[in-house]
């Protein structure tokens, strides 16, 4: 079954939960658009959450999820007051979402939790999950270690629920190479930051299509928290630093508000630019329909080509 099927939209296509990106303005434009919006929790507590799932709900009559990181330190209270909205899907992130799947799913939530590597979707498959979202080191923001080429297959042998494949996708023959390995669709996020809907500075949007294949750099490997941008000032700095072994506090000065600096203020020195390396691939500012279509015709362009 393909993923449009699964959660009822047209495309089998999900939005990457990029957190002070991904809001629920955003999240209802990408749904209107044929894939699963999904908003971003990011930095929230539950009544910020609230509002911009109403807001959502408010400009789409389609499906949408919410994307929750399960270190937040509100994260009981966003749970619930998901549970209490009943969006149509739940993305979890570093943690074990188990003790809040009940909820979830009685109120008719769909629940995908994003895993780096097989042993851990493994893990959490007991919980009762309708699927996985494995994401290669490829993509922008947090990252494992396996690539998406490797990683996908594994996932698929290891569980007996559906897999999203996620990191490295921009075009369709990437998507193809996704349904090769056996997922049931794909997540993107990089090449929706390049839309026109997409909310952050232009400075961001032509950071990204400036970059080049090499452009990416994984910082904050040495305190356990990897995260992959693109190069700037910021990125060499902290880089610089990592060498040196300073306390993780001295890092985490350097990146303090550097996400907002990135998306709000367009700072190119002093953002945190997060991005995958097919920011490479992207070359132009499309609208989310455009862009959704495009991955979806050049998919099954590969498909006849490979006689599949």
């Amino acid at each position: 079954m393909k993923l449009n099927e699964i959660l009822g939209t047209e495309f089998p296509i999900i939005q990457g939960g990029m957190a002070n990106i991904a809001t629920g303005a955003f999240a209802a434009a990408v749904s209107n658009a044929g894939a699963m919006g999904v908003v971003a929790s990011g930095g929230m507590d539950a009544e910020a959450l609230r509002r911009e799932i109403r807001a959502a709900r408010a400009a789409t009559d389609k499906p949408f999820g919410v994307n929750l990181m399960l270190m937040n330190p509100h994260i009981e209270e966003l749970a619930q007051m998901v549970a209490e909205e009943g969006v149509s899907l739940v993305t979890t992130g570093a943690g074990n979402p188990g003790k809040y799947i009940p909820a979830w799913k009685e109120a008719g939530i769909k629940v995908f939790p994003v895993v780096p590597a097989p042993v851990l979707a493994k893990r959490l498959e007991r919980y009762g999950v309708d699927g996985f979202i494995a994401e290669g080191t490829e993509s922008g923001g947090h990252v494992g270690e396996m690539t998406t080429m490797a990683l996908i297959p594994q996932v698929v042998d290891a569980v007996d629920v559906p897999v999203v494949a996620a990191g490295g996708i921009a075009d369709g023959r990437q998507m193809a190479a996704a349904f090769a390995l056996g997922a049931c669709g794909v997540q993107v996020g990089t090449c929706l930051l390049a839309s026109v809907e997409c909310p952050i500075h232009d400075n961001y949007k032509q950071a990204v299509i400036k970059a080049k294949a090499t452009d990416t750099v994984v910082t904050g490997r040495s305190t356990g928290a990897p995260v992959r941008v693109l190069k700037n000032k910021m990125a060499q700095a902290y880089l610089q630093m990592e060498k040196n072994s300073p306390p993780r506090e001295e890092l985490e000065k350097l990146t303090l508000g550097s996400l907002r600096r990135a998306v709000v203020d367009g700072d190119v020195d002093n953002g945190s630019f997060m991005a995958g390396q097919v920011a490479g691939m992207v070359r132009e500012i499309r609208p989310l329909r455009e862009i959704f279509q495009s991955l979806m015709e050049g998919c099954q362009a590969v498909g006849r080509e490979l006689w599949l």
